[in-house]
């Protein structure tokens, strides 16, 4: 597949109109299934651990539960060439992994609802460590099967764009919505309704097609276990991938990898900095759920036709911009107190952002995929995406306790968020040199 492809300029209604697609429906739905653990063993349990009474640096290296996120291209190459046991040979490649992980998120979900910070938080970190592994493997999948049934850059801009909407709407209720709910039922039972959630992502699987396209029907495959096979499993992927993209590969790689690391490197402070600040979780769930959402979808939209229109890289430039930028907000909320008015604008801000520049990541990302080795190589894209952020997230909790040691809490957190922002200055350069690359790849020779 190739970074940009000439496609036909879309309107709003062409977009919405696809919505009703089969597999753009199936793959909104998947989107919610991949999005809904993420939280649940990220932020929203910071928040469960410090009503606990969890230090922050505790929240903060707890949160490299994340990692399995940004390890998936360690076990990518097995779920690229090996059926799932049981379900493979029933399902398909795809969705016999897709369904295996999914439940076991479920299961993992109602443990820890059952367990418990206070019943023992060395096992209730290590059921959000195993929810972590299962929802990494189900990303793997979810984000193969999503390229693999693409059949054109519109296509596979839409179908980006559905699982962002999907993953997104996953994020209102495992972000907000069960703020609302902890606050009236409990953390537990809050957990256990998440897990029951997790049907969702079973019944789509059981709806979606196997794709045509996948490894399981590339001519000439070899069987995992040859020699040849294990060589072109854990290699191939990296070869392929380097060959293709040439020169142009390592700036690839080192754009992606910072892409985000603002966003990672605040996320564990968040909601702890929400508690600290005196909102209720009823506040924080109602603004997240209401313009919070709506924010949120309109970034993904916009995201969504402006790849289509522009191309992937001018969007994934103009989310290097305004993903970083939306830390600022937090900063100001630090300021100012616990206002409504102003976490209600920071929550826009931050919304739309976020939706915007994960919607780029994703199709920047998908476009540049080869097909027999999809699996494998979004998971290292996806892994040098998050790895780094997702290593520096765990000290977030250190550094806010240590600024803290000389300035007053809430300055803490003003400064901490400020030098997210600060961040994300050197993606933004990167992303500047991929389209100064990309403009002269495209450049006719001189004659």
């Amino acid at each position: 597949m190739t970074t940009e492809k000439k496609s036909r300029r879309l309107s709003w209604m062409d977009t919405i109109k696809s919505l009703a697609r089969p597999k753009v429906s199936i793959m909104l739905a998947l989107g919610f299934s991949s999005g809904l653990p993420f939280m649940l063993v990220g932020n929203t349990l910071g928040y469960w651990l410090r009503e606990s009474g969890i230090a922050l640096a505790t929240i903060g290296f707890l949160s490299w539960v994340g990692l399995a996120y940004s390890l998936k291209f360690v076990w990518a190459p097995l779920i690229d060439k090996m059926n799932a046991p049981i379900f493979g040979a029933w399902l398909g490649r795809r969705r016999g992994w897709m369904i295996i992980s999914q439940i076991l998120v479920g299961i993992c979900l109602f443990a820890m609802a059952y367990i418990k910070p206070e019943g023992g938080l060395a096992l209730f970190t290590l059921l959000a460590a195993i929810a972590a592994f299962a929802s990494a493997t189900q990303d793997i999948v979810v984000d193969a099967w999503r390229i693999e049934v693409s059949d054109a850059s519109e296509d596979m801009a839409l179908l980006s764009s559905s699982y962002q909407l999907g993953y997104r709407a996953s994020l209102l209720v495992t972000d907000a919505l069960i703020l609302i709910l902890a606050g009236a039922i409990g953390w537990s039972v809050s957990y256990s309704a998440m897990g029951a959630l997790m049907a969702v992502g079973v019944i789509a699987t059981l709806f979606a097609a196997e794709p045509k396209h996948g490894p399981a029907n590339v001519p000439g495959a070899v069987p995992l276990w040859s020699a040849r096979g294990l060589f072109d499993a854990v290699a191939g992927p990296f070869i392929s991938f380097f060959k293709q993209h040439g020169q142009r590969a390592l700036l690839i790689l080192a754009a992606v990898c910072l892409y985000r690391l603002s966003d990672f490197v605040m996320g564990p402070m968040a909601n702890p900095f929400y508690a600290d600040l005196g909102l209720t979780k009823e506040t924080v769930g109602a603004v997240r759920g209401s313009v919070g959402l709506i924010a949120s979808v309109v970034g993904v939209a916009a995201a969504g036709l402006t790849a289509v229109r522009f191309g992937f890289i001018s969007t994934l430039l103009i989310g290097a911009v305004i993903g970083p930028a939306s830390n600022l907000g937090f900063s100001v909320l630090a300021m100012m107190g616990p206002s409504t008015e102003v976490f209600t604008g920071a929550m826009i801000v931050d919304n739309f952002a976020t939706g915007f520049a994960g919607t780029a990541l994703v199709g920047y990302m998908s476009s540049l995929t080869t097909l027999g080795y999809t699996a494998t190589q979004y998971a290292l894209l996806s892994s040098f995406y998050a790895l780094l952020g997702k290593v520096l997230k765990g000290f977030s909790g250190l550094v806010v306790q240590k600024l803290n040691e000389t300035h007053a809490l809430m300055e803490s957190y003003a400064l901490f968020f400020l030098g997210t922002a600060m961040i994300g200055i050197p993606a933004l350069l990167l992303c500047i040199l991929l389209v100064r690359s990309n403009t002269k790849m495209k450049m006719p020779a001189s004659t």
